[in-house]
This record gives C-alpha cells, structure tokens and sequence, in this order.
C-alpha cells in the first residue's frame, strides 16, 4: 500500500542551506587563514626592512665619525699650516728687516740663520763704520754679539758677526707657543 502519490527522494544531510552556510564558513576561514598568512609575509618584510634600516643608521653612524675625525685632522692641518705661513711671513719680514738693517757701505756675503742666533759674514771699509753702522742696532736685538775682523789685499776689513739670543727668551717663546 502506498500512501504517497510521489516518488520517495533520498534524503541527504547537505541540504542547500548548510551548504550554503559550510560555503560561507569555507569563505571567511579561508579569508581568515589567507589575511594571517599576508599579515605574517608583511610583518617579515617590516622586520628585514628594520634590520635594513639599523644597518644603513650604523654605516651612517659610523661615516658621520669617520668624517668627523677627519675633519677634525684637516682642521689640524690648516691650523698647522696657517701657523707654518705665519712663521715663513715672520721669517720673510725678518730677512728683510735684516738686509734693511745692513748699511749700503757695508756688503754682507753671507748669512746664516740659527734656531737661536744669527752669523754675518761681509765686507766693511772699517771697524769704526761696522760698530756704529751694523754691530750698534744688533746689539739691540740680540744678547750676545760677537764680532770677528779679518784684512783683505784692498784695505778693506772681512767680518763674521755671530749674534746669540739667551735660552730665557726662547723659553719664554716656547711656553707662548705651548699655549697656543
């Protein structure tokens, strides 16, 4: 006996609306899983991209000191420099203050600078014109001057002058230079 005008279907667990609910859970686990997965790729590449940056603040870092020791060193060199500059200015002023300080009388052949002296070697017409016309305004300058005279065949007097500066003065100038 058949109670049914119909056919009797098979029945089945998925039915369209769990189906539909099984898709979307499918979806949103695998939007969830795949958000995860992009969240951990963008966190490594942050984190290279810090160790990146460390990397490139240290090298920086380390140029800026580079530089800046060289900078100090050319700083060193200039002032050297400028001190060396004062020193052949001063030297040039003096080697013409000395050739200026020399009489047109007397003629000077030779003359050597010391660290602490100076010696002349020249010709004069007499003792009396070197000590009034040269010996007298180096003996202004200088603490010790020594002076040595020698005839030529012409009646003429060679000389060697040898003038000396005490250590107390160059003690005095070094201490100066220290300080600088």
């Amino acid at each position: 006996m058949r109670y049914s005008y119909i056919k009797p279907r098979k029945k089945s667990i998925f039915t369209s609306e769990i189906k539909l609910v099984v898709a979307f859970f499918a979806m949103s686990i695998f939007m969830l899983i795949s958000t995860y997965i992009f969240i951990l790729i963008k966190n490594s590449q942050f984190e290279q991209d810090k160790i990146n940056i460390l990397n490139a603040k240290y090298n920086i870092e380390k140029n800026i000191e580079s530089m800046k020791a060289k900078i100090t060193y050319i700083e060193k060199q200039n002032s050297l420099s400028q001190k060396i500059f004062t020193k052949n200015s001063v030297l040039k002023d003096s080697i013409k203050n000395l050739f200026d300080l020399v009489p047109q009388r007397i003629t000077l052949s030779k003359a050597k600078l010391l660290e602490n002296g100076l010696v002349l070697y020249g010709i004069t017409p007499n003792k009396d014109i070197y000590n009034f016309m040269l010996h007298a305004p180096l003996r202004s300058i200088f603490h010790r001057t020594y002076s040595s005279f020698y005839p030529t065949t012409d009646g003429w007097l060679r000389f060697v002058s040898t003038n000396y500066m005490d250590n107390e003065i160059d003690k005095i100038v070094q201490e100066e230079r220290d300080d600088e």
